[in-house]
């Protein structure tokens, strides 16, 4: 039998692994929101911590609301008994059919206190900090699924040009979406006296254009998971400028 001997050497211990925690609630098809936020949020000073909830197609407004009651269990899975310094629920379609605040009281249920980010919150914040009030809107859901998105932001004192789908209710489907359609129906979608381009949908692979985007249409342009990333960010004293990822994140 091989001896095993024990250390008396005395350990210290951080407070923490890294300065900064960030709780990500996704839903269990998604395949863009986790790579997103590695890429764009994760560093050596803030941790990424994902947790995933149950959610079946199609994208309908009563099929996101059924995950209401599954996003206590999902912020509770995150680092339990543990503090973390913000949450976001990666889901766009979601939170406004259920609401920022319903929302915001399901996590806290798990995490009580916790500054809770949704997309559409953080798209507002990014487009109100880019001066932009009369905005166009591209999602990749039905006219049903867009319809409360329309209303939730034209609710928030935005002024809609121009709103475009592309008719789809199946998020994995949305993941696929190539990165050259994307850019196309995005330059397609821009109305001429739009002030910036709203891109919905965490699911959609856009954070990852919105340059070459800006380039083609010459406005700002906010997506879902660029918004929420930026948010997180600045919420965690990260106020770095990267404009390779485009102008919000220059700001």
């Amino acid at each position: 039998m091989i001896e095993i001997e024990r250390s008396a050497l005395p350990l210290s211990f951080d407070d923490r692994p890294l300065p900064k925690r960030i709780g990500l609630v996704i839903l269990a098809t998604d395949h863009t929101s986790e790579p997103d936020f590695r890429r764009m949020v994760a560093s050596d000073r803030i941790g990424l911590y994902v947790a995933r909830i149950a959610y079946a197609n199609p994208t309908t407004p009563e099929n996101l609301r059924r995950m209401q009651p599954r996003l206590a269990e999902g912020a509770g899975l995150i680092l339990p008994e543990e503090d973390l310094d913000l949450v976001c629920y990666s889901c766009t379609s979601a939170s406004v059919v259920m609401g920022d605040d319903a929302i915001e009281e399901a996590i806290r249920q798990a995490k009580p206190g916790v500054t809770v980010v949704t997309p559409p919150l953080a798209a507002r914040r990014g487009l109100e900090a880019l001066g932009a009030r009369r905005i166009a809107v591209l999602t990749p859901y039905t006219v049903e699924t867009s319809r409360p998105m329309a209303e939730y932001f034209a609710g928030h004192g935005h002024d809609i040009a121009r709103f475009t789908c592309l008719g789809l209710d199946d998020d994995r489907e949305m993941a696929r979406i190539s990165l050259s359609s994307i850019v196309e129906a995005a330059e397609v979608a821009m109305a001429p006296d739009a002030e910036a381009l709203f891109i919905s949908c965490t699911a959609l692979r856009a954070a990852g254009v919105v340059a070459e985007i800006e380039q083609r249409i010459g406005r700002p342009v906010v997506t879902s998971n660029l918004a929420t990333a930026w948010m997180a960010l600045r919420l965690c004293g990260d106020d770095h400028p990267r404009p390779e990822l485009g102008r919000l994140m220059a700001l």
